[in-house]
């Protein structure tokens, strides 16, 4: 069971110290989300929302089932959607290329298709923009997890839910075209990796 050598060397740098104890609290409800359904010994559903489903909600669905994958975490199935389809954002699949992930095109046009791997034989995370509600995602037995404020105010209700969980960022498109743009979003992937290393951190298998 082994991730990509430099996938290993990000996440050996990541530092759960840099959490602060109110961050934690917010983090908690998917701890105990996902340590009821690993007891259960049930499949564990988690469909990160937000607005466009082109940055923060793609950088969740990856950084979750590497660290699944990174703790020994079974039956972890991870997913994204917006209240809108739009396109995965060219940056965050370079941001996660130049973080050791293999990143493929598998499709192209308006809204392509990336295959995102971290380890040889595992099976790749599959990323495009889709709605929240699309076949390719769960309809029900999962937990919602809103990454944005915006997606989290928008949408009270989520569908097939067995839980929702705000658990929002800041949107690295705040600094697309400007100089630090691949530096922000470095830092918005590695803060998301650091949260949820720190989440699967506490899972009790």
């Amino acid at each position: 069971m082994t991730l990509f050598k430099s996938i290993e060397a990000s996440i050996a740098t990541l530092n759960t110290d840099s959490i602060s104890a109110t961050r934690k609290e917010t983090l908690h409800p998917l701890v105990t989300f996902i340590q009821e359904k690993a007891h259960a010994n049930q499949e564990i559903r988690l469909n990160f929302i937000c607005t466009h489903n082109s940055r923060r909600s793609h950088l969740s669905q990856v950084w979750a089932q590497t660290l699944a994958y990174h703790f020994g975490i079974k039956n972890v199935f991870c997913y994204s959607g917006g209240t809108e389809a739009t396109a995965l954002f060219p940056m965050v699949a370079e941001t996660l290329k130049n973080t050791g992930f293999e990143v493929n095109t598998i499709s192209e046009g308006k809204n392509p298709v990336y295959t995102i791997k971290y380890s040889n034989n595992e099976h790749p995370v599959i990323c495009f923009s889709k709605k929240l509600d699309a076949n390719f995602n769960p309809k029900s037995e999962f937990a919602a997890i809103m990454t944005c404020s915006q997606a989290d105010g928008g949408c009270p209700f989520i569908a097939g839910a067995e839980k929702r969980i705000p658990i929002t960022f800041e949107d690295p498109k705040a600094f697309d075209n400007k100089p630090q743009q691949a530096e922000k979003y470095n830092e918005r992937s590695l803060q998301i990796a650091t949260e949820l290393f720190y989440v699967f951190s506490q899972i009790q298998s």
